[in-house]
């Protein structure tokens, strides 16, 4: 019988990189369809109070924000508190038919979940978000949320 010999060390074959273009592209694509973006732009300001009792909103699909905060552009609006319901300032009366036309987006289902975030600026007065808590209890939205930020309230803030 005969044996086989190696001749001399072989190399390892380099990889291809052909499909690696193709690759960085299928995944460029499904990053850009998947990725949601912002789908309203503010026209008040909101910088949320600080809470330490802090819980996340399992589906934020069922969420329907409602802004109240002093307009972004003061010259134009002035200084007075607003109400932002998606992209446009509104006025205490316009809070049932947004809610109705946000429960309308929902399936039936989904539509007993549905909650209503408030993102009120920490400077505005109670008076506006009491109203706004009385229109909603008017369209049956009793599911409400308060956005806050991360952090003991009576501990004042550090610049660095």
């Amino acid at each position: 019988m005969a044996r086989f010999q190696r001749s001399g060390k072989k190399k390892m074959p380099g990889i291809s990189t052909a499909s690696l273009p193709d690759i960085v592209f299928m995944l460029l694509f499904f990053f850009m369809v998947t990725t949601v973006m912002r789908e309203v732009s503010l026209i008040v300001k909101v910088k949320p109070p600080r809470a330490t009792e802090v819980k996340k909103l399992e589906n934020r699909s069922l969420v329907s924000y409602i802004y109240i905060g002093r307009p972004a552009n003061t010259k134009v609006f002035g200084t007075v508190p607003r109400i932002q319901l998606n992209d446009a300032f509104a006025t205490k009366d316009k809070i049932r038919e947004f809610v109705s036309s946000e429960r309308d987006k929902m399936s039936e289902n989904d539509q007993k979940r549905m909650t209503v975030s408030l993102k009120v600026d920490q400077d505005v007065e109670m008076g506006i978000v009491t109203d706004v808590k009385q229109e909603l209890r008017k369209a049956s939205a009793l599911k409400i949320n308060y956005s806050t930020r991360k952090g003991n309230p009576l501990e004042k803030e550090r610049y660095y």
